[in-house]
């Protein structure tokens, strides 16, 4: 880790763990009564549903922040502010989760799910804007070092990021789980390192990471 980025690093370590440690308050530990507690359990699926995905979320978000600081190393006050906006779409991960676990199965399924992929659709906004200010300029941020076939993958698996959650947006609308599928869908698409994900880069995708 270098000094410059090091404190940039440490920080959004520490707002990753602390939204993903929240998730977990939003499945209740059942109480004692007449409903039997198997019961209890099971009727909180959509909390455990809710949690699996945005946890395995919050944990793909970290490992691809921690690639793109293998290649950042050094920093300004714009890229602060853009890591900030991304670590703001973090922390609000827990919100959309606990709205989608309350009405997971319920009549209003469709709008928490829109919320729910709203938000990572944001969250892909503001990796794909942190990565290529860091990349612009011919790699000004970047490590002396970087291998460039890397960064030209990681431009290239980001850059869809933001479309393909836009449809998952409009897919809650006509089908909940459809779009839930195609989230789980994504989030394995980017924990895939980005020379599996990307494909062979183009000689057009060349430009800005040099």
């Amino acid at each position: 880790m270098s000094t410059e980025t090091a404190r940039i690093e440490a920080f959004s370590d520490g707002v990753f763990a602390i939204a993903i440690t929240l998730l977990i308050l939003e499945i209740k530990i059942p109480m004692p009564g007449s409903i039997p507690l198997s019961l209890q359990l099971l009727r909180q699926w959509p909390s455990y549903v809710a949690f699996l995905i945005s946890f395995a979320f919050i944990g793909i978000m970290w490992i691809n922040h921690h690639r793109l600081f293998t290649h950042i190393r050094r920093a300004d006050n714009t890229l602060l502010v853009l890591n900030l906006l991304l670590l703001l779409g973090v922390t609000a991960v827990p919100f959309p989760t606990a709205v989608l676990a309350a009405h997971l199965g319920k009549p209003e399924q469709k709008t928490a799910a829109m919320v729910f992929s709203g938000t990572y659709f944001f969250i892909a906004i503001f990796f794909n804007m942190l990565w290529r200010y860091a990349a612009s300029r011919n790699g000004h941020l970047l490590s002396s070092e970087v291998n460039l076939n890397s960064a030209l993958h990681i431009s290239r698996q980001y850059a869809v990021g933001p479309l393909l959650y836009l449809i998952c947006f409009g897919l809650a609308m006509v089908s909940v789980m459809a779009s839930l599928a195609m989230n789980l869908a994504l989030a394995a698409f980017f924990a895939l390192p980005p020379k599996y994900a990307a494909g062979r880069p183009r000689a057009g995708d060349m430009a800005g990471v040099r």
